[in-house]
């Protein structure tokens, strides 16, 4: 896998959505942001690309916390 993406250009992240970024990094999801929503998709370790489109920040937060209490393996 690459590097991890870049957070969106030119705009200031506020220090929530830059522990997102962060967040989603460390569980090898890439993270876009488009229109304030969140697209999350993982393709590391899974038998199908895992993809969630269109989170607020919020369920963002809650699926991501969820794939970190399970562990990389997602089980």
């Amino acid at each position: 896998m690459g590097p991890p993406p870049m957070p969106p250009p030119k705009q200031k992240l506020s220090k929530r959505a830059a522990h997102l970024y962060a967040l989603a990094d460390g569980l090898l999801f890439n993270i876009e942001c488009s229109g304030g929503r969140f697209t999350l998709v993982r393709t590391a370790d899974v038998s199908k690309p895992v993809r969630h489109e269109r989170l607020t920040i919020e369920q963002a937060e809650e699926l991501l916390g969820n794939w970190k209490l399970r562990g990389l393996g997602g089980g």
